[in-house]
Formats: C-alpha cells, structure tokens, sequence
C-alpha cells in the first residue's frame, strides 16, 4: 500500500467532477498519485439553467449564472498536476464493462458516482439501478484487474440511520447500524434505500470475489464547492441565507467536504482500515445553524421560520466519531465550514443578495 510520499502510484476516482470527487481528485494529485477519473462525458458542457430546492417549503428558483460553453470537467483539468497526472474517462454507471479501461493498471479505487437524487418519477431507473448496479459494475472491473488491492466506496449516512430502532437523543450510532431496505421502501426514501442495497450488493460481491471494500458514510457535506453547479447538500445552507423565510424542521448531520476527501484518502492508504466508517463531524438543529450563520453573516436575510414538518423524522441522537478519528481525521469545525461554504457561494454568485 502507498505511503504519502508521493510516488506516482495509479488510482481511479468514479464520478469524478462531483462535490466529493472533485476534492478527493485534488488531494490525490497533492499526494503525487495519478488519477484515472470517469465522468459521464468528459466533452460536455454546462448549460445556462434554473435549479429548484429540494425542499418543499423551498421551491423557488436559484441563481445560475453559469457559462454555457464551460465544460462540466474544467475544474479537474485546472487543478495542480492535472495536467500531468489526470486522464479523463467516459463510462456510465449502468454499462456493462464501461469501467474496464478506468480501473485497469490502478492499485486502488474510488467509487463515489451515485444518483443525488430524493424525488424521481421512476425510483428504480433513476436512483435504485444507478446505485446498485452502477456499485456492481464498478466492482466487476476490479476483479477484471490484477492490480486493484482495495476499493473505497462513498456511501452514505443514509446507510446507518434508517434502522427502525427505537431512538431519541441519548442514542449514538456507530459502524454496527445498517439501514433496513424496507422501512426505506414503505417510506418510500428512495435514496437511503439505494444507498443501503448498493452496499449491500456491494459487501457481497466484495466477500465473494476477494476484494477490499471499505465504506465512508459521511453526513451532510458542507465546505467550499470546486465544481461550477450547486448540489444537495450546499442548496441547504443557500436556502437559509438566499431570502427564505422558512426552513424545514431537521437535525443537521453534517461533516466538511474536505474532511471526507481526507477520510477516503486514508482508507486507502491504512493498512488496518476496514469495512465501515461514520463520518459526522456535528450534529445540530437547523435552528442552531442558523444561529451560527447569524453571528457569521448578520445582514444576510436569514430563514426564521421553521416549518412544522420534520422531514427526516428523526430525533437529534449522536453519531460515533471514534473509528474516524482512529484514521487520523481531525474534524474542521461546524462554524469554519458553514463561513467556507457561504464564502464560496459568494465567489461563485449563487447568493441573491
């Protein structure tokens, strides 16, 4: 297994222009490896668009000042030692074989391309398949390989919280707590349960066919964005300083990005990690994000209201730091990641005011 010393080692990152990847992507180059990183279609290009919230309470439209001929990938091709050490790849999540030539030659792998997606007309096409048999497809080159020795997969929380126990505030979960496919079905979350049978799939195949396979779960992901377009998780802390004058009644899981890219980097590189790990750095009300936000920002039009819907129903319980910060991850604290990500939203010109 490499050590950080930077010796050019290979390694392949799936959906690479993501929020996650993107980060994972430069720490890589930092640490002196060469990428292979797949995207869906490395040529193409943004268009000028409206996003809508997630949220119910939410809907409005975003800002997207956004340059129609920018490629998705150009922020990979800026980074430093991109332009000697990354090689981008175009493979679908749901073609047979796609990630063949992506994987080939490399010593690890990270799969982090997976549907962000909680509303789709048809679940199973949009979220469920892209999830499970995109994980399987990924795996299924590892084994065409001979030089793969371990694959980092990014999960999700999603895949710890969801278990039908009996919780309230007292209750903490750790690495042993796996999400039950069918309270996600009846509950129809569609993303939790992709994420919760993709590793399922995933740990099986994994068991069958000799491969390493560890997991990183992390919360809601905060921090300063690289890729040009917003994602889930940012729209969050946009829609409590863009003018609304709701927000929706939720515990806050959250970790920063920067974090997690540290965290799949030493999977890879320890040899004594294994199987899965949590990755929360805070876990607070909404409301008391905003009162952190008010401190930061004090003339930005704060969200004030709370909606009378808790949207995750769950209770504010912990979330087990320890098998993280056995790998070395120090977590960036809650206030230094909600002022990097506003930050970012104003250098990016996604905030109204």
């Amino acid at each position: 297994m490499k050590t950080r010393s930077g010796d050019g080692n290979v390694v392949a990152v799936t959906g690479a222009s993501g929020f996650i990847a993107s980060w994972l992507v430069k720490l890589l180059l930092q640490h002196g490896y060469t990428v292979k990183a797949s995207v869906r279609d490395p040529s193409q290009t943004l268009s000028l668009s409206l996003s809508y919230s997630v949220f119910p309470s939410f809907f409005h439209f975003l800002s997207a000042k956004r340059k129609a001929d920018r490629k998705k990938t150009a922020h990979l091709l800026e980074l430093p030692g991109a332009k000697e050490r990354l090689e981008l790849f175009k493979a679908d999540l749901l073609d047979d074989g796609s990630f063949d030539s992506v994987v080939q030659g490399c010593a690890g792998v990270f799969h982090t391309a997976s549907p962000v997606s909680f509303t789709a007309a048809d679940p199973q096409a949009e979220i469920i398949d892209p999830a499970v048999k995109g994980t399987l497809n990924v795996l299924k080159s590892c084994v065409k390989s001979a030089t793969v020795k371990r694959v980092i997969v990014t999960s999700s929380a999603a895949a710890l919280f969801f278990t039908g126990k009996p919780m309230n505030q007292d209750s903490v979960v750790d690495e042993t707590w796996f999400s039950d496919p069918m309270i996600c079905q009846e509950r129809k979350l569609w993303y939790q349960l992709g994420k919760t049978l993709a590793e399922i799939a995933g740990r099986d195949f994994a068991n069958e066919n000799g491969i390493e396979l560890v997991t990183i779960h992390p919360g809601l992901v905060s921090g300063p964005f690289l890729h040009p377009t917003l994602c889930f998780s940012v729209e969050v802390i946009l829609n409590l300083v863009n003018g609304n004058k709701t927000y929706p009644k939720m515990h806050y899981w959250s970790v920063d990005v920067r974090d997690v890219a540290e965290a799949h980097l030493r999977a890879f590189e320890t040899p004594s990690a294994c199987d899965r790990y949590c990755l929360v750095g805070s876990g607070v009300s909404l409301s008391e994000v905003l009162g952190i936000l008010h401190k930061l920002y004090p003339t930005l039009p704060l969200a004030d209201k709370c909606g009378e819907v808790d949207i995750m129903n769950l209770p504010g319980f912990g979330v087990s730091k320890e098998k993280a910060e056995g790998l070395g991850i120090k977590f960036i604290p809650l206030e230094e990641s909600l002022k990097d990500t506003v930050e970012c939203l104003k250098e990016k010109e996604f905030l109204l005011f």
